[in-house]
């Protein structure tokens, strides 16, 4: 007689918002339509938002008794992740964002993944799509080699070990050993959490099977201030953990700082100092060309728009994250706590 298969495991799904008005009641559904036989519940962490989000997850906590709310009075990304695992059970927790969609299988797929690979952690690929013309083009633009490099979780790439990953479906223990994620990362909180699970002999697996659909930021000041926002992050990483910059990330802050310098020079020395910003206007022009096959032309004609305010907010925020904040972090660094033998 064949052995009855056991059933698949109960998952927690967590979700820190703020401000999520637009697409909250879109991505929990994504998330209860899920073509997954195991048990779920879903733990929304409630920052202190100023529109509709906490009105319409009430609504969602009525309608579901699968979805349950806990408070995030700081507002924080990781205070809100840490509380929703402490009010989670299940052995396998999904972190899913507030304007983020997950494909049909995503649950189903990143638990056969953990299963098959012994990973700690499982993610896949941020895939960017624009209800609007705006939109549109900034997920163009975060979704090509000339936007972001050569990013996989969000250019795509094989399946393997990798040292980050988008969003992640991890396995409790995993979080639970590592004391879940440090709250001085107010960015960049997934790399370090994924750091220490890495640090501890752990594995963290990127496979493009995982996909989760993104909503970019509305506006060109919303987008300018995520992008400041990861450069600074991204420069305290640097300075906690030293190796791990290349060149992909150097990159935005010598645009910046070319960029300046042609000016200067334009203006105060000799004409020619302008071919620099000539030049990169002209490469994010050319670039924006195959980023934009296939899209309506107020949406082709937005993506430099679009290239020019990732690059330059990225490399200003690089460039003026400030050295304190660095120390503070590495002054809040945790030690990666490996399994002990029983």
């Amino acid at each position: 007689m064949n052995a009855t298969p056991s059933p698949p495991p109960p998952v927690s799904v967590i979700m820190p918002v703020l401000n999520e008005e637009r697409h909250l009641r879109a991505s929990v559904r994504h998330i209860l339509e899920q073509e997954y036989d195991g048990e779920m519940e879903v733990v929304i962490a409630l920052g202190p938002s100023t529109d509709r989000t906490d009105e319409i997850a009430a609504e969602l906590v009525r309608e579901d008794p699968r979805v349950h709310t806990v408070p995030n009075p700081t507002g924080r990304t990781p205070a809100a992740l840490n509380a929703a695992i402490k009010a989670s059970h299940h052995p396998i927790v999904v972190r899913v964002d507030g304007h983020g969609m997950l494909s049909p299988n995503y649950i189903a797929t990143a638990v056969r993944l953990l299963e098959e690979t012994g990973a700690q952690n499982v993610g896949g690929i941020m895939h960017a799509e624009g209800e609007n013309d705006w939109e549109r083009a900034v997920a163009a633009a975060m979704t090509s080699r000339i936007g972001v490099g050569n990013a996989a979780f969000h250019t795509g790439g094989e399946a393997g070990p990798a040292e980050t990953v988008y969003l992640g479906v991890f396995r409790r223990e995993a979080l639970e050993r590592q004391g879940g994620y440090n709250e001085e990362f107010i960015r960049a909180q997934d790399w370090e959490l994924n750091f220490r699970i890495r640090e501890a002999g752990g594995l963290i697996w990127f496979s493009p099977e995982l996909r989760v659909r993104y909503r970019p930021r509305p506006s060109v000041r919303a987008l300018a201030k995520q992008y400041k926002d990861y450069g600074r992050w991204r420069h305290v990483v640097a300075r906690y953990h030293q190796g791990s910059i290349n060149l992909r990330y150097l990159a935005p802050p010598a645009a910046v700082v070319a960029m300046a310098a042609g000016i200067v020079v334009g203006a105060t020395l000799t004409p020619a100092g302008f071919v620099v910003p000539a030049g990169y206007l002209a490469a994010i022009t050319a670039g924006s060309v195959p980023a934009g096959r296939g899209l309506p032309l107020k949406a082709r004609l937005r993506i430099p728009v679009a290239l020019a305010t990732m690059h330059m907010s990225w490399g200003y925020g690089f460039l003026t994250s400030p050295r304190s904040l660095a120390k503070k972090v590495i002054a809040s660094r945790r030690p990666a706590v490996v399994r002990t033998a029983a």
